[in-house]
This record gives structure tokens, sequence and C-alpha cells, in this order.
């Protein structure tokens, strides 16, 4: 069973972020709090921990994965992002949006898309994702916690730690965070599409 650790919602104390984070390096997967709702969490370079979360949601490689960032700066990094594509980032990042975007040769080719190579992208507006993503250093590789054939995301840490039993190695439990999944854009286009409405306003699309 994965160990559950309760981490403060405003204050998350350091020492168990540095742990998950060290167990993400080790190629572990684990589960953790974020603005829509829990997500599960994998390394970037690790294949297998990969293989493992896409198992856990049951899902091929044609279904995208979200490259969880710190900021602005580390999007532009593993996405190509033209002027006005980045003036939609700045207007509504952080925030409980995912993003559609081509990916960089600074992405392995198993996390994007097989034939758009795209990836989705977000920058969280919570303390303890943006805390682990700092402890950690670098993106961190996501998917919203929803088991194959559940209507909603799982939001209580014990239920999570229940129903993944033997499956991930840590479940980071940051209290209730909803269980509206981010609302998903595509911004590959020439003007944004709606993939997924969500926790995130269509407003600053003009979408609504």
């Amino acid at each position: 069973m994965p160990q559950l650790v309760a981490v403060h919602a405003e204050n998350p104390q350091s020492r168990y972020l540095t742990r998950a984070a060290e167990l993400l390096r080790e190629g572990k997967v684990i589960a953790f709090p974020t603005d829509s709702c829990y997500a599960l969490g994998c390394h970037l370079g690790d294949k297998a921990a990969l293989d493992r979360l896409r198992a856990i949601r049951e899902m091929d490689e044609r279904h995208h994965l979200t490259l969880m960032c710190r900021d602005l700066s580390e999007i532009a990094k593993y996405a190509r992002v033209d002027n006005s594509q980045y003036r939609l980032l700045k207007a509504s990042t952080p925030g409980s949006y995912v993003f559609i975007l081509e990916g960089s040769k600074e992405l392995p080719r198993r996390v994007m898309h097989p034939k758009r190579k795209t990836i989705g992208l977000r920058v969280p507006a919570h303390t303890v994702a943006l805390a682990l993503l700092e402890a950690l250093g670098e993106p961190l590789l996501t998917s919203t916690l929803l088991l194959p054939g559940d209507e909603e995301p799982l939001t209580e840490a014990w239920e999570i730690q229940e129903a993944l039993s033997g499956r991930i190695e840590l479940v980071l439990d940051g209290g209730h965070c909803g269980v509206q999944p981010t609302t998903v854009i595509d911004l590959t286009g020439h003007a944004p599409e709606l993939v997924r409405q969500g926790k995130g306003s269509l407003a600053p699309f003009g979408l609504a």
C-alpha cells in the first residue's frame, strides 16, 4: 500500500516534498493535490514510470499527458510558443488550465502525441503542487487521477491509497481539492479551441 503523508495545504513541510521528489527521480509514481483535483505524477525521463502511469489510467499514447511546470519560462522551454500564444498563457497562468501545444526538442518523443507531436502543459495555482515542482527542480509528467470506469476523480487521500495499493508509492494528502478537472484549451490552431470545459474560465480565450 502506498505511503500516505499529510502535508499542510498552505505551508507544506519541505522534508515531505524532498522525499516525494526523491521517489520521482527513482522512477516511482505518486499522487498529489492540485488546484483542480488530485493528479498522478512521474518523472519526465523515466519510460517505465510513464508506462505505469498510462496503465493505471488505461490510456494509450494518443491520450495527451500534461507536463506540469513551475512558470511560463519552463513552458517555453518544452513547447513551441509564439507571441500570441504567449500572451494567452501569461493572462491565464497559474490556473486550472491545460494548454495543448507543439512539443519542443527538449521533450522525449514518447510523451508527445504520436502524430501531432503535441503535449498538454500547465502551471498550477496550488501551493503543494508548486512546492513539489520546486523540490523536484524540473517539470513533472502528470495525468488527472480519474480511474477507468469512474465518473469523477478521486479526491480523498485514503481512497486513493486504497484504490491504488501496489500501483503507486506515495500519496501526498493536501486535503480535499475538488473533483472538477482542468479546462483544456488547444492552442495549436489559428484560434483557441476548447477540448474540455472544466474549472478554468473560458473568458480569457473568447470562448465563453
